[in-house]
């Protein structure tokens, strides 16, 4: 069975986060530009959570939002 992906928003903070597991203290970050931050497991590289900054905004100014990511969630090369 697939796992889900959770959105979960911070209004105040206007993060929106994107998660397939809880975040946790030994993942290694990386910024995708753009204000995008990928959680990966330390392990594998595999992205298990995105923090997608200034989420309100970036619907303001576009009507189509995409990430630097494949569907897999893996970065896209």
């Amino acid at each position: 069975m697939e796992k889900k992906l959770t959105f979960e928003y911070d209004r105040e903070a206007d993060i929106l986060y994107i998660g397939k597991r809880a975040p946790y203290a030994e993942q290694e970050s990386e910024e995708l530009g753009d204000d995008i931050i990928a959680r990966m497991n330390p392990q594998t590289g595999e992205i298990e959570n995105l923090e997608i900054m200034f989420f309100s905004t970036r619907l303001l100014r576009n009507n189509l939002f995409e990430l630097p990511i494949s569907a897999d969630l893996r970065l896209a090369v």
